[in-house]
């Protein structure tokens, strides 16, 4: 079986990236495609892949800048010759959806969520107060983006959403039904410790959706230390608000991160995430997560503060929830995490992120694409044609 992977781009070992990690191991034979490929940024396995990049790569300035030709994405990934292989699996929270397939093509999507720079996380990006030119020209583009991102979806042959949170989103901005197959934690990297030291921990990328200007508000307030692991583009800004007892560590590797989690007080979680790895990092090391309760988080957190009438997770809680994205409800859960500390038990949170292992997510991401194929097959051989796509070897 021929297979291509799709991946948006390739500058960073974040959260999707962990998950097309997977799918390289799962299709190590399979060619790369993607907008452009910052070189060194990726685990060894990706850096392994016979990689394929789009114009985007010899763009001025692309690795620092590169939204700023958002406009020029759907042309980009529209203009991969994919139509010779058995199989496309896009990873995507932006365009790689778009690949067009080939006429006895399959195509799988793995959909961190509709394209957010247009849709529910516009305003973040681009609206009122944002600067830069990219602020003052998306609103030209943004409705073609629209339009496009939907008939984009119409290529894809089975949705799987990373949460149901983004099935909802699926659901809304496409009209098309998603199954759910949660991303990876890799649980055996984790571990707990016994001595928890005084500070609060941020792990994140520096993207304006990720809300991390309240924390450094609320932090700046409170004066309790927080340390914030990543990088981005709100860099700058941050830093130039954040207050002494706010360190910023810039990205870690593997090694150091898993001291970090194991060592805090808690995680903090700020943001409405589609789905969200890190809180679930931090409870693999058995720590607890103060979270917006919103989003992805509502599926891996269970908090010792529920609202009644949600749909939340039950059982030993494993954090906190702040309702409103503002200063105060972050500082007031901070303050209900600080007066209950013997009710979040190290053990409670490392078997609620054992149900996210990455073994489990490998087995059924392999078991889903077999029945995808299968189908597809059994569909051909009663319109009487034969077919050789068969993946009984895939694992």
């Amino acid at each position: 079986m021929k297979v291509a992977l799709v991946h948006d781009w390739l500058n960073g070992m974040r959260g999707g990236e962990k998950c097309l990690e997977v799918f390289c191991e799962l299709f190590p034979q399979a060619h790369l495609y993607s907008l452009f490929h910052e070189k060194g940024k990726m685990s060894p396995a990706i850096e392994a892949m016979d990689i394929r990049t789009s114009f985007i790569q010899k763009l001025p300035g692309v690795f620092r800048r590169y939204r700023y030709y958002l406009p020029l994405f759907p042309k980009a990934i529209e203009s991969f010759d994919l139509s010779g292989y058995d199989l496309i699996i896009s990873s995507s929270h932006c365009a790689a959806k778009g690949a067009i397939p080939g006429p006895t093509t399959r195509h799988l999507c793995y959909c961190f969520t509709p394209m957010r720079y247009v849709w529910d996380m516009y305003e973040q990006y681009f609206g009122r107060g944002r600067a830069g030119i990219a602020a003052k020209v998306m609103p030209l583009f943004r409705k073609r983006l629209q339009r496009w991102d939907v008939r984009a979806s119409e290529r894809v042959h089975k949705f799987v959403a990373i949460s149901e949170h983004v099935r909802d989103r699926i659901k809304r901005h496409y009209n098309r039904e998603a199954d759910v197959i949660y991303p990876p934690v890799d649980f055996s990297r984790f571990r707990p410790a016994k001595d928890i030291e005084n500070y609060y921990l941020i792990v994140s990328a520096f993207a304006p959706y990720k809300r991390l200007d309240i924390a450094v508000e609320a932090f700046n307030r409170s004066g309790r230390p927080l340390k914030i692991i990543g990088d981005g583009q709100d860099s700058k800004a941050l830093t130039r608000i954040a207050g002494r007892n706010i360190e910023f560590l810039g990205w870690r590797d593997a090694e150091a991160l898993t001291g970090y989690y194991a060592h805090c007080r808690a995680f903090i979680f700020p943001g409405e995430e589609d789905f969200g790895i890190t809180p679930l990092e931090a409870q693999a090391s058995g720590r607890p997560v103060i979270a917006y309760g919103r989003g992805g988080a509502l599926e891996t957190v269970a908090p010792l503060n529920p609202r009644d009438g949600s749909k939340m997770l039950s059982g030993p809680p494993t954090g906190v929830f702040f309702y409103e994205q503002t200063i105060d409800a972050l500082n007031e859960a901070i303050e209900l995490h600080e007066r209950s500390t013997e009710r979040f038990a190290p053990e409670a949170a490392r078997a609620n992120a054992m149900r996210f292992d990455r073994a489990a997510f490998k087995n059924r991401f392999a078991e889903f694409v077999n029945a995808m194929m299968n189908e597809s097959e059994t569909k051909d051989e009663t319109r009487g044609k034969t077919c050789s796509r068969s993946t009984a070897n895939l694992q």
